[in-house]
């Protein structure tokens, strides 16, 4: 269970998050439906360790944790960014497997069975040895989740999953949402979509801009 308490965050004076209290339980879908500016996606940064948080706490089973301070390999949140963030100059395969070879310390058989695996689960199979500007914008978003599960965070955000995608793809990314939730992942979902939003969460938070 991961709890977050009173955090504050601000950017050049201005609070973009103001006092937070959140409990996401374990296998639980949360969905973060609000405006542009909102602090939606700041906050799956900072769950991420690439913000700091001004001040609060946030603690997962009971334990508080600094994410910004916590070795890579001990992520507890890992997050698929809206623009995917994939290495243009690797495949498919490297761009799953070097997190894990390089922080995990997985060995490259190790590594890339567990690319496979997750390809497969993710209904890209025979993908492994393209490159991201051969991939659509669907599939670029399943590799990004797919480098995201390699990682073994306990929880995954999302960050506009459904932005620019057809209905089609659209609902490809939701039941690749809640085949994770059957398999008991905790996922963060922040989107502008509110039916999508609906449709996934077990809870939902709206937030607006302060």
């Amino acid at each position: 269970m991961l709890e977050i308490k009173n955090l504050v965050k601000s950017f050049d004076g201005r609070k973009i998050i103001d006092d937070l209290k959140l409990t996401i339980n374990d296998g639980k879908i949360l969905t973060i439906v609000g405006p542009s500016g909102a602090g939606k996606t700041t906050l799956l940064r900072c769950l991420a360790g690439l913000e700091t948080i001004d001040s609060g706490e946030l603690i997962m089973d009971g334990v508080p944790f600094n994410p910004v301070e916590m070795a890579n390999a001990d992520q507890i949140v890992g997050v698929v960014f809206q623009d995917f963030q994939l290495f243009p100059h690797l495949s498919v395969l490297n761009n799953i497997t070097l997190a894990p070879t390089i922080v995990l310390k997985e060995n490259k058989q190790e590594s890339t069975d567990q690319a496979m695996y997750l390809l497969e689960k993710l209904g890209l199979e025979g993908k492994e040895n393209l490159y991201p500007y051969q991939l659509s914008g669907g599939q670029k978003q399943r590799v990004a989740l797919a480098r995201a599960l390699a990682m073994k965070p306990k929880i995954i955000g999302y960050d506009e999953p459904t932005s620019a995608l057809d209905p089609e793809l659209r609902e490809q990314v939701e039941k690749v949402i809640l085949t994770l939730r059957d398999q008991g992942i905790t996922q963060i979902v922040v989107t502008h979509d509110l039916d999508f939003a609906e449709h996934i969460a077990d809870e939902m938070l709206t937030v607006e801009s302060i």
